[in-house]
């Protein structure tokens, strides 16, 4: 049997074209395709500016390091998400602080969230404080509450948007609220690892309606560098550091496969949106009824996780094995990041109970668009074997 992995990239004709156009030019970096994707990008998600870089991390830390965070900041994170959303904190020495999740959803929780304000000193509230809540598995966050919190205690609201670029969902107006279109949160940020809507082999995006913050984003990723000439200066290749920054810059390779990939936004999302809901009117019927939860569907989901929710929380190791020995690959996500080492020798005694009901029950099936029925079939026939059959 060949291998079904939990998530992969899909790749086509024009996509390896295009990479190889540019892999004949002049430019293999810092040439035309990075703005030429930048423009396309903002086009795409709605924003005035997008800033690309080499990855996901990186455009977290570019975010959170030009909107001014600090080694006196303190950062708000929920529990469930990858540890990037809150190692880029740390990064600018930043204290973070973990919030819990909806045990359904995963998504931050509000209540958590205010709960977790309340216990700030007000010292601490007078410096520079950010809320990052994830729109996780590609379902939108709370944004405008996130939003009304952060205005109302004056922190700045960052979204990570890695699982949901093109994800929407009605807000109490009845209005669609749009995840990284810049309404909300001070800034988004992408991801474009292999598995993740766009794929650029690796790559991230910063996307703001922020002028300032887009102009700082931009210097810092390469190296904190400002080339203040114009052609017919004296000295056009004239150049000034202003800032410590980093090479977080994404090539035109990149740049290129990005491009291609990103025009095909939304046949991807129809597919993934077409794989959920046929999981989810398979799964809502026995034998698997009986033994799981699965997502509610939602139209304008991302889905760049499908997540079943076993009820026997003992179940899902097992599960995890039994599909890895029918060579199907599934994931966990997340550990919750308070439980890993690095964190856990900030704040022993962390324990949202949220996050832990969470964890516990989660496994990620397989979800991409390239996943074809067949597939999706074999994968609904060896759940169905381990729960009948064991």
């Amino acid at each position: 049997m060949d291998l079904i992995p939990y998530s992969r990239q899909s790749i086509n004709e024009e996509d390896i074209s295009l990479v190889t156009k540019t892999l004949s030019s002049n430019f293999l970096t810092q040439g035309p395709r990075v703005p030429e994707f930048e423009r396309s990008l903002e086009s795409k998600m709605g924003v005035n500016y997008a800033i690309v870089c080499s990855s996901g991390t990186a455009a977290l830390h570019l975010a959170y390091a030009s909107a001014g965070i600090n080694e006196k900041s303190l950062g708000i994170v929920p529990a469930i998400t990858f540890a990037a959303t809150a190692n880029a904190l740390r990064y600018q020495g930043a204290e973070v602080l973990f919030c819990d999740v909806e045990p359904e959803s995963g998504l931050i929780s509000v209540s958590s969230l205010e709960e977790c304000i309340s216990n700030i000193t007000d010292e601490q509230k007078e410096n520079l404080n950010l809320i990052a809540p994830v729109s996780f598995a590609g379902s939108v966050a709370p944004l405008i509450s996130c939003k009304e919190i952060a205005d109302k205690n004056n922190f700045v609201l960052m979204e990570d948007a890695s699982h949901s670029p093109g994800a929407w969902k009605y807000d109490q107006s009845d209005e669609k609220m749009y995840s990284a279109n810049g309404k909300h949160a001070l800034a988004s940020t992408l991801s474009f690892h292999p598995v993740k809507h766009i794929c650029a082999g690796e790559g991230g995006a910063v996307l703001t309606n922020d002028e300032e913050l887009a102009q700082k984003a931009s210097q810092l990723r390469s190296h904190g560098i400002k080339r203040p000439f114009n052609e017919d200066d004296d000295m056009p290749w004239y150049y000034e550091q202003e800032a410590l920054g980093w090479n977080y810059r994404l090539t035109d390779l990149q740049a290129a496969l990005g491009l291609s990939q990103l025009a095909r936004i939304e046949q991807f999302l129809m597919k993934r949106r077409a794989l959920a809901k046929r999981y989810n009117q398979i799964l809502s019927q026995s034998p698997f009824k009986e033994h799981i939860n699965c997502p509610p569907f939602e139209d304008g989901h991302a889905w760049h996780l499908y997540i079943i929710r076993f009820l026997d929380h003992n179940l899902r190791n097992q599960a995890y094995k039994f599909f890895k020995n029918n060579n199907i690959l599934t994931q966990i996500h997340y550990i919750p990041v308070y439980k890993h080492p690095y964190y856990k020798k900030h704040r022993k005694n962390y324990s949202l109970p949220g996050a832990e009901a969470f964890y516990q029950g989660c496994l990620s099936i397989p979800m991409f668009p390239d996943l074809n029925e067949a597939e999706q079939d074999r994968v609904l026939e060896t759940l169905e074997t381990f729960l009948t059959k064991g």
